[in-house]
């Protein structure tokens, strides 16, 4: 029982304190569930991210269902999503109960400026950390610098290309080396 209440209360306080969704939260998924707690690996952190961004629904939610799944099964699961879910929950409920034109307020719309800022970086230290611990193989780096100028491109251009495209390309690119050097490599082994 104390393992599902720390997995709630890690990941209530992920939820609580986290704007900007969940490429924001990783980092903090990341720092509590990696390096304080232990409880997964960073390769897996990695996976669960990729996982996490290719599969239905938001990124930290995924990655708190995974996090509570592999300490404590379907209980921890459960545990640990509603902690993510219920601090935006009750934020969300309450400020529709009280606050018609919430963002409309001065001091409001002032915090969010700066909050937007803080998002920025949380997401920017999240995408620093990954690259640094990403394996120091050619193949997945050229991918993901291809990708990035890939975004930016269309960012930039303003051109109608979905990033769920860019993904399904650089999988099948990475796919497409990999079944090309095990065929080499088996080629190689009959000889």
């Amino acid at each position: 029982m104390n393992l599902l209440l720390d997995l709630f209360l890690t990941f209530a306080k992920i939820g609580l304190f986290t704007f900007g969704g969940g490429y924001a939260m990783i980092a903090m998924i990341e720092n509590d569930c990696v390096e304080r707690k232990k409880w997964i690996t960073h390769d897996e952190m990695m996976n669960i991210t990729v996982i996490a961004e290719s599969t239905p629904g938001p990124i930290a939610i995924n990655c708190a269902t995974f996090t509570g799944y592999r300490q404590a099964g379907f209980s921890g699961a459960l545990f640990a999503t509603l902690g993510i879910v219920t601090p935006s929950f009750a934020v969300i409920y309450l400020i529709s109960m009280f606050l018609d034109n919430f963002l409309e307020l001065t001091l409001i719309a002032n915090a969010f400026k700066g909050i937007k800022i803080a998002v920025g970086i949380l997401i920017l230290d999240a995408a620093v950390t990954m690259i640094r611990k990403m394996p120091g193989r050619k193949l997945p780096r050229a991918i993901m610098v291809c990708s990035c100028a890939a975004m930016l491109c269309v960012n930039f251009f303003a051109w109608n290309f979905s990033s769920i495209r860019l993904m399904l390309i650089a999988a099948l690119v990475s796919l497409s080396i990999f079944i090309i050097g095990e065929k080499k490599q088996r080629g190689g082994d009959r000889k």
